[in-house]
């Protein structure tokens, strides 16, 4: 059989089973919608170990304790951050403009969900439709295929003991680009919430409906001259190392303050860093990219030992990253772009100035409107950061990776982070459940209308003889010379 074909029909049959349990979830209590999520969220962070060592074995990615700790992450701290959130009936009622608010579900969500974070996505996307009274239909990476359905699975199989009906969660099984690109264009899909490389997301904006998309995330780490320096090491080490680069939000460059950067070179070093000679810098530029500037597969989501050996050089014992000593940003430097692995890129600038506009450089070639974290005690440093920079994210003295998701900051927490217009997405938030629902407005007048209004209108000018025959005589014609 054609896999593409069955592929393809399987998003039909998906699609349509979806918009009928969607029909039937959309009238749901407040009461049934928040008992069935919380029993979801309960099951996927009891499964988040089990769940992360099969995301692991089969797309070859990553740590699986740190995949557990983003399947802990998706269950428990994206649930508790939208529990309290009303998403049925009246959501607000504002007394003195006398509108009523009231929460309108989007329908049929199709997720397409990444190979480098595989099941904490899909758990993630999961809550928030659902939370939201979506249906929602997950296209998986096909390099994650497996795992990914395991986690589906999962959730659709308690949701359904609690009440949801049956296909109001799915996930695909024949995986490929045409089933998928079935299920984004069918006419039953609502809404896109994409998560994925760049050629994905262009794909869910190029359908025509509404769809949530996010760049890549090519985010500098600055380190001002005011900054804990000790600190700012053993994050970016643990960060960037944490599950092998494979959030979107990891750091991809230190930026450092010329008067601190050959301390924070001695502390990253400390923590596990190698700094690569010129000729290992080298190796690891053709190792990483391949001519088109796009990153090789097979080293993504890598420990720097591994890489380190597929370059074809040696590195001491319990190296956690390879940093490459960097003077150029652009095309004609691989290594400033992203970068989903073990790899990070090292700059020197003098004063937070330079520092600043060499940060600007690394986010317009590869990270517009994604992240950026920030080390310093100067709050006027920190602000100038704030305001400049073409970023949604701006993580202060934190771990990127844990920080820009909402982990370890009051932002939402979430595994699509918006990269606003700049950076072609529709919002530059967290998305969450808030982004899966429309808002009806009840509005009572509190304005009479101005008298004017309340007038007849001026009588329509008369209309001749003359126009009259003319129109009818243009009318005949015209059906005249149809018969013709």
């Amino acid at each position: 059989m054609d896999q593409d074909l069955l592929s393809i029909q399987e998003a039909r049959d998906l699609s349509t089973r979806a918009f009928e349990a969607w029909k039937i979830w959309s009238k749901a209590s407040q009461e049934q919608v928040d008992r069935v999520c919380a029993a979801m969220a309960t099951a996927a962070f009891n499964a988040a170990e089990r769940l992360g060592q099969m995301a692991h074995e089969e797309t070859g990615y990553g740590v699986p304790a740190h995949k557990r700790l983003k399947n802990e992450f998706a269950a428990q701290n994206v649930w508790n951050s939208i529990k309290d959130i009303k998403t049925v009936g009246v959501i607000r009622h504002d007394i003195e403009k006398r509108i009523y608010e009231i929460a309108w579900p989007m329908g049929v969500v199709a997720a397409l969900t990444p190979s480098t974070n595989p099941t904490s996505t899909v758990i993630y996307k999961i809550l928030i439709a659902v939370k939201a009274r979506d249906a929602i239909i997950v296209a998986p990476h096909p390099s994650a295929a497996k795992c990914s359905y395991e986690a589906a699975a999962l959730m659709a199989r308690v949701a359904e003991q609690n009440g949801a009906p049956p296909g109001l969660i799915a996930c695909m099984q024949r995986v490929s680009l045409s089933g998928t690109q079935e299920l984004m264009n069918h006419i039953y899909v609502a809404l896109i919430l994409a998560t994925g490389g760049t050629p994905m997301v262009r794909a869910a904006h190029s359908t025509g409906k509404p769809a949530y998309g996010v760049g890549p995330g090519n985010v500098p780490a600055y380190v001002d001259r005011s900054a804990d320096v000790e600190k700012a090491a053993r994050y970016i080490v643990a960060s960037k190392s944490f599950d092998c680069s494979t959030i979107c939000a990891t750091e991809q460059a230190v930026v450092a303050d010329r008067p601190i950067a050959q301390r924070l070179r001695e502390l990253m070093t400390r923590e596990g860093a190698y700094f690569t000679d010129e000729g290992q810098t080298e190796r690891l530029r053709a190792l990483l990219f391949n001519t088109e500037g796009g990153m090789v597969t097979s080293t993504v989501g890598k420990p720097a030992i591994t890489l380190a050996a597929m370059a074809g050089f040696a590195v001491p014992p319990g190296t956690r990253v390879l940093v490459a000593p960097l003077e150029r940003v652009g095309r004609e430097e691989p290594l400033s772009r992203e970068k989903l692995t073990t790899v990070l890129g090292w700059y020197e600038a003098d004063g937070w100035e330079a520092g600043c506009e060499r940060c600007i450089e690394l986010i317009q070639f590869g990270g517009r409107g994604h992240s950026l974290v920030i080390h310093a005690t100067d709050e006027n440093v920190i602000m100038a950061f704030g305001l400049e920079k073409p970023v949604f994210r701006i993580a202060v003295n934190t771990m990127s990776s844990l920080g820009a998701i909402g982990l370890t900051t009051g932002v939402y927490p979430s595994l699509t982070l918006g990269a606003g217009g700049v950076g072609g997405s529709i919002t530059g938030d967290n998305v969450t459940t808030y982004h899966l629902f429309n808002v009806k407005r009840l509005a009572y007048e509190m304005t009479p209308p101005p008298p004017a209004a309340l007038l007849a209108g001026a009588a329509p000018q008369g209309i001749t003889p003359e126009e009259i025959e003319r129109v009818v005589r243009g009318v005949v014609q015209e059906i005249l010379t149809l018969k013709r």
